[in-house]
């Protein structure tokens, strides 16, 4: 699935028939590159990253109930229902607007927990966006961005729907258009806490502001992959592997590693002497479609 650019604010969702199981994507994402350049008093870090959303897809299934109830009876292995951020999302945007509706969500997972890729997310915000429209809520885009900031520094760009330069903790968002690019993901098996990588103390925090135009002259680094790359071995093979068929890149604090692929290059590019890597190709996404 390929999107067609179009924010969700932009075309709006269309509201299935009372009671009908509607599908929803919800797409991954990469970090481009990856500052930190500070650290808050409340121990959140600033950082600048330049978000691209991939076609690698979550899908979340949504039925409306009219009970208020709002349960998550399937969802990510390992994550229960009470830490899904699905059903907090929901539950936020329940709570806030005094809508007397519910709905059963049900998350099927493609892309890998703990990657670096903002599954959960983006599984977030595809939730809040649907239940806006299908629950007649009526917030807008800035106003869900506000309430599912809470949830995570990354799922606001993905209420916004399109790739994005980021900065503070994630939630000051500038929209860039980047050209169409194949990318090739591995995933070595493994999931990285971004917890642990943020309070690593050799994790570098100082590094200087760039701006949108000095990154697409010069590039960036992400400061997390020195730390990620001592802890992980898996991480740190899955770098050096890539490393021999372009440049190899980090996404977040990972675990997924990347690099940008012409069409014709991925027919050559083939994972099969790293153990344990899965590989996914993905081509530029934005906005919100209904599957």
């Amino acid at each position: 699935m390929t999107g067609n650019g179009e924010r969700p604010g932009e075309k709006p969702v269309t509201p299935p028939a009372s009671s009908d199981l509607s599908h929803w994507p919800a797409p991954a994402k990469l970090n481009l590159f990856l500052h930190v350049t500070g650290r808050r008093t409340d121990g959140y870090h600033e950082l600048q990253t330049l978000f691209q959303l991939i076609d690698l897809c979550d899908t979340i299934t949504i039925s409306l109930r009219e009970d208020g109830s709002i349960e998550r009876p399937a969802g990510a292995r390992g994550v229960p229902p009470e830490a899904d951020l699905t059903l907090r999302a929901a539950r936020a945007l329940q709570q806030l607007t005094g809508t007397g509706q519910g709905a059963e969500l049900r998350v099927h997972k493609r892309i890998p927990q703990g990657a670096g890729l903002g599954g959960g997310s983006s599984d977030a915000a595809t939730t809040l966006l649907v239940l806006n429209e299908l629950w007649n809520c009526r917030l807008s885009l800035d106003e869900l961005a506000m309430l599912a900031l809470p949830l995570g520094a990354d799922v606001p760009v993905f209420i916004q729907g399109s790739s994005a330069w980021a900065e503070g903790i994630g939630e000051r968002l500038t929209p860039v258009s980047l050209p169409e690019a194949w990318y090739v993901i591995i995933y070595p098996g493994v999931g990285v806490s971004t917890r642990e990588v943020f309070q690593s103390p050799e994790l570098t925090r100082n590094s200087p502001l760039i701006t949108i135009r000095a990154f697409f002259q010069s590039g960036g680094r992400n400061d997390c992959e020195p730390v990620v790359r001592a802890r992980s071995p898996e991480v740190a093979a899955a770098l050096d592997w890539l490393a021999n068929e372009g440049s190899a890149h980090l996404t977040g604090t990972g675990s997924c590693v990347f690099t940008a692929r012409g069409s014709d290059e991925l027919r050559r590019t083939r994972p099969q002497s790293l153990a344990g890597a899965r590989a996914a190709t993905a081509a530029r996404a934005a906005g919100l479609k209904q599957q």
